[in-house]
């Protein structure tokens, strides 16, 4: 049991999914030692603040072959793991922050892992093993010169969003990936800041207070200066790993084994989340395959259908239009007849209105031709209204 888990239960007890996200806490905190975990102040950038779950501490980074523990702080959202934590660098008062495209000037991470972070599969874990890579490949921070440790970080009582003012001077940083994680909570989209005071013990003979081994201040044999990347505070261990240590035995893993690990266990859960994506691709692809497999089958079928109706058709005799259409007893075939004479004596009618009009007849004989239509016209709606009601057909 992790002696902070009933602490980190506490903290948790107000997320929407506490259980899930203490056993990714738990994963983070057992795999590295060097971070603890608290109940934090958030400040967002309209003032308004809320309490959140942080693991700040440091992770041990490789570079050039030598270990250094980087400051960070994570801060894991109220919805953990629907939304991905906000990361930061947090250094001490005697270093200073690298812009790259993966840190920007106030300390902000961004990293694809968080950009893509996919709830239930991405987790705390695995996150620091790509920072340690990331960071592995370009530092994130590096040391000041004496002349410029004169004050504490950081300077101002405000850390502003980025392209946000900060007293009199306005910065603009555009991250390369998009700073919308999915998270809405009720105030905007947050800023943390709160008081940094150094967490982390001197270097002493025997151990930095975080897990890693370090010389004793006089054994300086074979321990090279620190690189222009990280500050000298930072560094944990020489070089290689295959130096003997105070007790005079010899380490069998390397740096390059740790990287080459890291490397692998990021690749491998990258690979393994692409792989279930393509699974669930080539799972539609058969199922709509079989849908069109039945579809293409239907469609011969019905135009098998079409080609002998077709072929039946042209192998008869011309048909009379006349005796195409039949009735089934006298009544219809009279209501067929009166209704097929009355819509012919409504276009007799229209014709001869258009004759008037044209000037082919006077109108003496218009009205007397229109006369005798218009009475057979309505002698024959009347056939067809009682031949409708003797069949029972709606009037």
């Amino acid at each position: 049991m992790h002696p902070e888990e009933a602490k980190i239960k506490q903290y948790l007890s107000k997320y929407q999914n506490p259980e899930i996200t203490r056993q990714d806490v738990l994963n983070a905190l057992n795999h590295y030692r060097g971070l603890s975990s608290k109940l934090d102040t958030f400040v967002f950038n309209n003032g308004s603040k809320m309490d959140l779950f942080t693991l700040e501490g440091t992770i041990p980074v490789s570079y050039k072959g030598t270990m250094y523990n980087i400051p960070v702080c994570i801060w894991v959202m109220d919805t953990h793991p629907n939304n991905a934590p906000m990361c930061y660098v947090r250094p001490t008062p005697d270093m200073q922050i690298k812009v790259s495209e993966f840190v920007d000037h106030y300390g902000k991470i961004y990293l694809p892992y968080l950009h893509d972070w996919v709830p239930n599969s991405s987790d705390l874990l695995g996150l620091i093993q790509v920072m340690i890579v990331t960071f592995g490949d370009q530092p994130p921070v590096y040391a000041k010169q004496r002349a410029e440790v004169t004050t504490p970080y950081p300077t101002h009582s405000y850390m502003p969003m980025p392209g946000v003012s900060a007293g009199s001077s306005s910065t603009s940083y555009n991250p390369p990936y998009p700073t919308n994680t999915g998270y809405q909570p009720t105030q905007q989209v947050p800023y943390p800041y709160t008081p940094y005071n150094n967490p982390y013990p001197p270097n002493n003979p025997t151990s930095s207070g975080l897990g890693y081994p370090v010389y004793p201040p006089g054994n300086t044999h074979g321990y090279p200066p620190y690189p222009t990347g990280f500050p000298s505070s930072l560094q944990t261990s020489p070089p290689s790993s295959n130096t003997a240590n105070s007790s005079g035995t010899t380490g069998t893993i390397t740096e390059e084994h740790i990287k080459a690990s890291l490397l692998s266990a990021v690749e491998d859960k990258e690979l393994t989340q692409g792989k279930n994506k393509l699974d669930d691709i080539l799972s539609r692809l058969d199922k709509e395959q079989v849908e069109l497999d039945k579809n293409i089958t239907i469609l011969k079928d019905k135009n098998q259908e079409l080609e002998k109706a077709i072929e039946r058709m042209s192998e008869q005799q011309p048909l009379d239009v006349d005796e195409a259409v039949t009735t089934t007893a006298p009544l219809y075939k009279q209501l067929l007849n009166a209704f097929a004479e009355e819509a012919a004596t409504e276009d007799a009618i229209y014709y001869m209105g258009e004759a008037l009009r044209r000037g082919v007849i006077d109108l003496d004989v218009f009205l007397k031709q229109v006369r005798s239509l218009s009475r057979k016209q309505f002698m024959l709606r009347a056939l067809m209204h009682k031949c409708r009601q003797k069949a029972g057909l709606a009037g």
